[in-house]
């Protein structure tokens, strides 16, 4: 039987296949159920540092207002410390799922300013996560900021925390950089043990009948596999930190097709909301059996056989291709058919 047993972030894991941050991890008895089918480690749901702040202020809110309504109200309304509005749910979630599952619990932290990535990475360590996943969701709105000037920022943020914690840092990516392989090895050098590509940004709709912004989740589909296979093709044969494919990973098939591309391990969610927690076993079921079918005796032997480097046509990773692929496109031949 093959072994699918894999490296991660320094860590020793039975498969590739990881639990994504995501709202299925929310849920510990969903959790249980994707650790029980097969998933390797898990990556909580993302701890926002600004819903921390705007729940700590609509707190101190509520209670000043009632106070200047009436001085008398603050005998009867409960202490304000009595709720907590920082990271102790988060922590005290994590606690449980330490409990409850058998696997790594990877903490998944989305700052804003640099003293809290610092501040709460400590504090998520300190609970005893094997991991933190920095997800550097940084949305440019100031036409007065560089590309240069934002990259660098993310840098520094990556190395003050390295410089803080003792367990490994993964760092989930944007496609949205100019030179990726460049800041990739600018991570490295910041202290991070692993990348992974790619976030799917929030992406608001505008509604045509009420004239606002639709807010929504759209699931991902195997379609957005490609763009994770040829960043991961690229990035396996330059860099020595451990790689993760997230996103567009639907099926057994997908899953080999990241691991060919030179992923450690593969994170899963949109395809969980879809059909469950329980369909992890089905696509380790179909990892494997494909990995055995080739003659693979395990996933690290399979892993980056396609990337830049190894692939029986490298060029076909490059922007050459493109242009190739545009000139065997038959606008004509497509006409004929469809007459």
């Amino acid at each position: 039987m093959c072994d699918l047993t894999t490296s991660w972030l320094g860590l020793t894991l039975k498969n590739p296949l990881v639990l994504a941050a995501s709202p299925l991890s929310k849920d510990p008895d969903a959790v249980a159920i994707a650790v029980e089918s097969g998933a390797s480690a898990v990556i909580m749901h993302s701890l926002f540092e600004e819903q921390l702040v705007h729940d700590q202020m609509s707190a101190h809110h509520f209670f000043d207002t009632r106070t200047d309504l009436d001085a008398e109200s603050s005998s009867v309304l409960p202490a304000a410390s009595l709720f907590s509005v920082d990271v102790e749910p988060y922590l005290a979630e994590i606690e449980r799922l330490r409990k409850r599952v058998d696997v790594p619990i990877i903490a998944s932290l989305n700052g804003t300013t640099p003293g809290g990535w610092v501040r709460y990475a400590e504090q998520l360590e300190s609970a005893g996560v094997a991991a933190i996943e920095l997800n550097l969701y940084d949305i440019a709105t100031s036409a007065n900021e560089s590309g240069a000037q934002v990259e660098q920022r993310q840098l520094e943020v990556v190395h003050s925390v390295t410089q803080k914690v003792k367990i490994p840092v993964n760092v989930k990516l944007s496609p949205f950089y100019s030179s990726l392989l460049a800041f990739v090895r600018g991570l490295a050098a910041a202290g991070a043990k692993g990348v992974t590509v790619f976030n799917r940004y929030y992406q608001p709709d505008i509604s045509l009948d009420t004239l606002d912004v639709e807010r929504k989740i759209v699931l991902s589909t195997s379609a957005d596999l490609t763009l994770r296979l040829h960043t991961l093709a690229l990035l396996s044969p330059t860099t020595q930190l451990s790689l993760s494919c997230s996103g567009g990973v639907h099926s057994g098939l997908d899953a080999a097709k990241a691991v060919l591309g030179g992923a450690h391990t593969i994170q899963l969610a949109s395809v969980l909301l879809a059909h469950g927690p329980k369909h992890v076993k089905t696509i380790l079921d179909d990892l494997r059996k494909w990995l055995s079918d080739k003659g693979y005796n395990s996933s690290a032997e399979a892993r980056g056989v396609l990337n830049y480097l190894s692939a029986p046509d490298p060029h076909a990773w490059e922007r050459l291709n493109y242009a190739q692929l545009l000139q065997s496109w038959n606008p004509s031949a497509r006409l004929r058919s469809n007459t």
